[in-house]
């Protein structure tokens, strides 16, 4: 297993994956090629973005490529990367890397405390972005979230997170929403289970040519944001005993091709977690260990320790 996994949502940023690149690679050197997973996913883009990962980032042992047919959201994309992930830590980047991608060593120290590491850009409670309008938007979608989530964090919308491995996963697993609110909910979703959370300050460029759409993505991003509380989070699981072995849980999961489970181990009993799409590999595995399949509320998984499959 790799020490340290990139994931990288890509939507027509072809023209700025060079850019982005010479900007992560002090950081690559510095943990050494071997030791670093980069996962790009092309979210259906019109332009050559999916040829400019390959010319940018092929040349890196660890890099993996995968695609949309068709263009889901930033939040689709995260889900499908952090779900392939198989670092020790996981960090979200964008694939501009405005954030200074230095931090990546501080956001991995502070995931050897907790299961979720974001990166904040606010200073004394404020973003400020070049663009006037850009920040006001930020302001006020950031009172929203407060209001409908409870969240304190000033900068929900932070590009640059760290997770533990099985931390990143479970979210993968849970979450739904697939725009520009993913990063809400993972967060939303985080305080649901129980997950440890401390943001990390890091600085940045406000790089131009974002793909967010300031009225499009704002509208989207705030029906999103309402919907959150009266969702309804359910996910396939197997019940096993609480003190079952990983590594037979490991090989049944693996029996069954399956990728990106989780075992969350509670006081009285083991569940392994299963992505909604799963339910039939999940049956497999229910079969193979002699166990049963049925299907877990969200506050099910509350208070967990959680192993990545």
């Amino acid at each position: 297993m790799p020490a340290l996994t990139f994931v990288i949502p890509a939507y027509n940023e072809g023209p700025r994956l060079a850019e982005g690149f010479t900007r992560l690679a002090p950081t690559l050197d510095q943990w050494g090629a071997d030791d670093v997973e980069i996962i790009i996913v092309d979210d259906g883009s019109s332009d050559d973005t999916l040829r400019q990962a390959h010319l940018v980032y092929g040349h890196l042992a660890g890099l993996r490529v995968v695609r949309h047919d068709t263009n889901l959201g930033k939040g689709a994309a995260l889900r499908l990367g952090l779900s392939l992930a198989t670092g020790d830590a996981v960090i979200t980047a964008d694939a501009d890397m405005a954030i200074h991608p230095h931090h990546a060593g501080e956001l991995v120290t502070a995931l050897a405390r907790v299961d979720l590491a974001p990166g904040t850009r606010a200073i004394n409670g404020h973003i400020r972005y070049e663009q006037r309008l850009r920040t006001y938007a930020g302001a006020l979608f950031n009172r929203l979230a407060r209001h409908y989530t409870g969240t304190t964090l000033r900068d929900t919308q932070c590009g640059f997170k760290g997770f533990r491995l099985a931390s990143a996963r479970l979210l993968a697993l849970t979450s739904l929403v697939e725009g520009f609110a993913f990063d809400l909910e993972i967060l939303y979703l985080a305080d649901r289970v129980g997950l440890r959370v401390e943001p990390q300050l890091v600085t940045w460029d406000d790089v131009e040519g974002s793909s967010v759409h300031v009225g499009r993505d704002s509208r989207r991003m705030l029906r999103d944001l309402r919907q959150l509380r009266g969702t309804r989070y359910e996910n396939p699981v197997v019940t096993l005993a609480a003190d079952v072995d990983l590594d037979v849980v490991r090989r049944a999961v693996a029996s069954a091709r399956l990728h990106g489970p989780v075992l969350a181990r509670g006081e009285h009993d083991a569940l392994i977690v299963f992505s909604r799409q799963g339910a039939l590999g999940a049956l497999d595995v229910a079969q193979t260990l002699g166990a049963t399949l049925r299907t877990a509320k969200i506050d099910e998984l509350r208070g967990r320790a959680y192993e990545a499959l």
